[in-house]
């Protein structure tokens, strides 16, 4: 997205340190990952990223409240933003190359929250490897093979997936038609785009091109890949605006209903970008879910 004419927003960690430092890893695969790390706990939230987003695409007022008194780490999945290499076209290998990220930082057993596109990586994270999650959060989600999830709608992919995205596209589809959700948007865009300093690397158009590749693939109807998250058996939290555009609450109803151990949440006058929006509430909800464990 192109930076906007917004004041400065600055987010600070809960030892006042500024959050924005991007760190540096090579993993086992000889990808070099750009990464975020703010806040402690013994176990990390790892995040994984929506279509098209680098670091700088999380809300800062999410990631400060997510890292009150737990430690999150934000990153670029393979040649996304600042990390190095080609963005894969399949959900499958954009998990392992996650996972190589997360064994590269020594990380044994996580917390993970996955956001859109992320949120598809973040099942296939819990299929192939189980024993690495203890909880897990799928927001704006659906399942694999799911009816009329092949591809978004025109006025959707119109409004994100152009080679020069605009504001009014981003508002048109992370926040509600509403006044209330408008007014929500344009103070997340302030938070996310008036950072100045440290700022991640701009997404690639072959990134734009292997995610939408992966996203259509993930959305081919196909019953019997529903049945897939029937293997995940750990407690999940699945939430969604209740006027996401994109992925639409009925997906995210269908997600819940398949899982063994998931609760939902649907929160109001609110769309794709609901995170951001009800960003203290959905953090505080995060919290406690996380909490139970």
């Amino acid at each position: 997205m192109p930076p906007w004419q917004v004041r400065e927003f600055v987010p600070m960690t809960t030892t006042g340190r500024p959050s924005t430092a991007i760190q540096r890893v090579t993993a086992g695969n000889g990808i070099e990952y750009a990464y975020r790390d703010l806040g402690e706990s013994d176990l990390p939230l790892v995040l994984l990223q929506h279509f098209r987003g680098n670091l700088d695409n999380w809300d800062p007022g999410l990631i400060d409240a997510l890292a009150a008194g737990r430690r999150v780490v934000a990153f670029d999945n393979v040649g996304v933003g600042g990390t190095s290499g080609a963005t894969p076209d399949t959900v499958e290998a954009m998990a392992r190359d996650a996972l190589a990220f997360v064994d590269a930082l020594g990380l044994e057993r996580i917390d993970l929250l996955g956001f859109s596109l992320g949120s598809f990586v973040a099942q296939e994270i819990a299929l192939i490897r189980p024993d690495l999650l203890r909880r897990l959060v799928l927001a704006s989600s659906a399942p694999q093979g799911a009816p009329g999830m092949h591809g978004w709608a025109p006025e959707v992919i119109g409004a994100v997936g152009t080679r020069e995205t605009t504001p009014g596209g981003y508002l048109s589809v992370f926040f509600a038609l509403t006044e209330t959700s408008r007014k929500a948007g344009q103070e997340a865009a302030g938070r996310i785009f008036g950072r100045t300093d440290d700022r991640d690397a701009p997404t690639t158009w072959q990134t734009r091109q292997a995610q939408y590749d992966a996203i259509c693939t993930w959305g081919i109807p196909n019953h019997a890949l529903l049945e897939r998250v029937g293997a995940i058996e750990l407690p999940v939290f699945v939430a969604n605006g209740d006027s996401d555009p994109m992925i639409l609450p009925r997906y995210s109803h269908l997600l819940a209903g398949l899982l063994p151990d998931a609760q939902i949440t649907i929160y109001p006058d609110s769309a794709h970008g609901f995170l951001f929006q009800h960003h203290a509430a959905f953090a505080a909800d995060v919290h406690a879910f996380l909490d139970e464990g």
